[in-house]
């Protein structure tokens, strides 16, 4: 029996406590890209080095577990433009739905905010619809 559901079940667990954590004890939302615009825009200034701490801690823990555990299979694909334009398309969505998926489904939802479910929906459908388009019909992934 394969045990990459644990993956994803740790995964969400450390996404949901972080976000609880930040949200009880600074009393601000969880959204990924929030802090890295606010790095980018000067805008969170006074709250730098909590913003670096967080990026660097999802940057690193990654590397962590490869070291820990080897490499995973990830089925991304070899195409580095698709990365790329894709990696793109998600900061340019972020930037549209004025957050991302911890911001708007981890805390979002979790607070019953209908911004959030809509957000959330909107970029599952937006997700499912490339899918389709990108690795169905034109078999580019």
């Amino acid at each position: 029996m394969e045990q990459d559901w644990i993956w994803g079940l740790a995964g969400g667990l450390l996404i949901g406590s972080g976000g609880a954590v930040l949200l009880l004890a600074n009393g601000r939302i969880m959204g990924a890209s929030g802090i890295l615009g606010g790095l980018v825009d000067g805008s969170g200034r006074d709250t730098a080095l909590e913003r670096l701490g967080f990026l660097l801690g999802t940057a690193c823990l990654p590397l962590l577990l490869w070291v820990l555990t080897g490499p995973v299979e990830t089925h991304l694909t070899d195409n580095i433009a698709i990365l790329i334009i894709g990696g793109l398309l998600v900061g340019l969505g972020t930037r549209i739905a004025n957050g991302c998926t911890s911001g708007h489904g981890v805390c979002g939802m979790s607070r019953l905010s209908l911004r959030g479910f809509v957000a959330s929906a909107s970029y599952i459908l937006a997700g499912a619809m490339c899918v389709l388009l990108f690795r169905h019909i034109l078999e580019v992934i």
